[in-house]
């Protein structure tokens, strides 16, 4: 018998119980495992379509996007909708990959319920900082300068920066969600601008959620210990 190369264990270790879950869901289910991701990946692109439009723009900033000098009340009511929207500056095929990658495993690992909880969250920190951020000051810690409170909050990214923390703590995959810290981590230290304070902010607050009592045990029900098995639970649809 040969032995298997310990990189090869250790990434089995690291996300072997993962890829389990997420290949027996897509194996049984097929789409039907994701239709929350498929909705999210839609209605991105759409409002993508939309706001570059000569019509759209206005009505799409209007619903959904957020800036820290906006009422409390108005930004709250239009961040469900943010979370969709685009950043115009970026190329949208980089934020439909990351909602079909990390909102699809999100969804098929920890519900799609949670999936949404964690996302709306995370969204919500960022937005949250923005104005603290702004309120501090430049000269103060983690203050941002007035001029950020003009700008657009993160769309879609945060929520995914999030997920993809609270997927690996629940499946052990301590080692990716540390990466994907260090990586926002970094991406404030090359480009120190609103959208990577707000990623961390993100980061913040899917840390929390995991360590909520009764929260840190998340995994999609129906499926085993080891990331795949169908036990006697309720079936893997939530």
């Amino acid at each position: 018998m040969t032995r298997s190369h310990p990189l090869g264990r250790a990434a089995r270790r690291e996300w072997g119980p993962l890829w389990t879950a997420v290949r027996t869901a897509l194996a049984t289910e097929r789409l039907r495992a994701v239709p929350l991701t498929l909705g999210a990946v839609c209605l991105t692109a759409l409002l993508q379509v939309v706001q570059n439009s000569s019509w759209g723009y206005g009505p799409v900033q209007a619903l959904g996007a957020v800036r820290a000098e906006d009422p409390v009340w108005a930004a709250l009511l239009r961040t469900p909708l943010s979370l969709f929207v685009p950043a115009l500056d970026l190329p949208v095929w980089g934020a439909l990959a990351q909602v079909l990658l990390v909102f699809g495993v999100a969804e098929i690992c920890l519900g799609r319920w949670r999936t949404l909880l964690i996302a709306y969250g995370a969204t919500v920190a960022g937005t949250l900082y923005a104005r603290i951020g702004v309120a501090i000051g430049p000269d103060g810690f983690l203050g941002l300068p007035g001029s950020d409170a003009r700008i657009v909050d993160t769309g879609p990214s945060a929520a995914v920066v999030a997920l993809a923390v609270c997927v690996c703590w629940a499946y052990r995959a301590r080692f990716t969600a540390g990466l994907v810290i260090v990586a926002m981590v970094v991406e404030i230290v090359v480009k120190d601008n609103l959208a990577g304070k707000e990623h961390l902010a993100a980061i913040v607050a899917a840390l929390v959620l995991c360590a909520v009592p009764g929260l840190r045990g998340w995994r999609r029900q129906g499926l085993g210990e080891g990331g795949g098995t169908r036990s006697g639970a309720p079936p893997i649809r939530s």
